[in-house]
């Protein structure tokens, strides 16, 4: 049970400060749609120094204690919310490695005084997925919050055993 309690603790924390961080960055990112391609690169570059970092040591405490969480909740009322919250922040991870990460590697190499020609392409790309894991991360902490907010009750693993038992009635 105290197990339980610190994993619902961190989790939440660590959920919500990478929904917090990540809801930040995107509203950068949209106000950086009016600019040009230089401020766009100048900005990018900037939050590509340590940012990353940020995000790593908020995002894994929060899929580690996550787990933790999912499995602490196995046998409880509380499982499918715990559930879907880790399942959300899996997409956010996948989402990153298979979009975000390679769009960032890729604009280290940009000079900001000539970025390449399809740099709007690639910023909307980068935006979208980035939206998109957002709103996956806040779902992610809601419904931790909510998990978190609820009585648990433990269910029972023997088998119902309460339930009437169906007789036949003898053949004629």
């Amino acid at each position: 049970m105290i197990m339980m309690k610190y994993a619902r603790f961190v989790s939440l924390v660590f959920a919500g400060l990478f929904a917090g961080f990540l809801t930040a960055v995107l509203v950068l990112e949209l106000s950086l749609r009016g600019f040009d391609s230089t401020v766009y690169t100048q900005v990018r570059l900037v939050e590509l120094d340590s940012l990353d970092k940020l995000a790593v040591a908020t995002l894994l405490p929060a899929l580690i204690a996550t787990a933790v969480l999912v499995h602490q909740t196995y046998r409880t009322n509380t499982r499918w919310l715990t559930v879907a919250a880790l399942a959300l922040l899996v997409l956010v991870f996948g989402l990153t490695l298979i979009v975000n990460l390679p769009i960032n590697s890729d604009q280290l190499h940009w000079n900001a005084q000539s970025p390449p020609a399809d740099w709007t392409d690639v910023r909307d790309r980068w935006q979208i997925a980035h939206a998109v894991r957002t709103v996956a991360a806040v779902l992610a902490f809601t419904v931790l919050a909510l998990a978190a907010s609820l009585p648990r009750t433990r269910r029972s693993s023997l088998p119902n055993t309460s339930a009437r038992t169906i007789r036949r009635a003898p053949r004629r």
